[in-house]
């Protein structure tokens, strides 16, 4: 059963990578998302709470925590906000919740030899014109403090339910899931990036884990 699981969901990747290809390859403009190249992106959108604290005082009143209430950098909890290759293809992504060690929902599905599961709750909100629909851990990578790359993993953990490997959203829709990796036991999480269209969009969104 797992096998023929894993299998569907192999094919469904490879479909997901090819049609984000195939968009570009029919129409340059089209994936032209208005930056000049690839790029990562660590800032984190400004919380509501702070903006609406900061807007309510004048800024000679405003003390020096208070100016720089957004973080510098993103971390577990924070939202970035992403574009894909189309106009009209935008993401607000948020890293919810990390899960290390996580632990497998069933018997049949473990890490190997000398490695471990590590899991990530991602929300993904549909804040474009268009229709969002992907595959979105295609797009996910961890890093470890010795710069190793891992790709996501099909695995499902006790942590809660994973993200769908079909996730289809209409402008203002949501999506919450967790995503997971397997690395070795031994290797220290650094950050966790994630990109739209299977990871080939230009924009890549980076949160500190550690």
């Amino acid at each position: 059963m797992y096998h023929r699981t894993r299998i569907r969901r192999t094919r469904i990747r490879l479909v997901a990578t090819v049609a984000a290809a195939g968009i570009c390859a029919l129409g340059l403009t089209a994936c032209d998302s208005g930056d000049s190249g690839d790029t990562v992106t660590d800032k984190p959108k400004a919380k509501a709470s702070a903006s609406a604290t900061a807007a309510e005082k004048p800024a000679s009143e405003k003390p020096a925590a208070e100016k720089s209430a957004t973080p510098d950098v993103a971390k577990v909890g924070d939202t970035i906000a992403l574009k894909g290759l189309e106009d009209g293809n935008k993401l607000d992504v948020t890293v919810v919740k990390i899960a290390d060690p996580a632990k497998s929902s069933d018997e049949f599905t473990t890490p190997g030899s000398g490695k471990r599961f590590v899991g990530v709750q991602f929300k993904l909100v549909n804040t474009g014109t268009a229709a969002y629909s992907d595959s979105p851990a295609n797009g996910a990578k961890i890093t470890d403090v010795d710069g190793q790359q891992f790709d996501s993993t099909f695995a499902d953990i006790t942590a809660g339910p994973s993200m769908s490997s079909a996730v289809r959203l209409k402008p203002g829709g949501k999506a919450l899931g967790w995503i997971v990796f397997e690395v070795p036991k031994a290797s220290k999480t650094d950050t966790v990036q994630f990109a739209m269209n299977s990871g080939m969009a230009n924009q890549t969104g980076e949160w500190k884990l550690s």
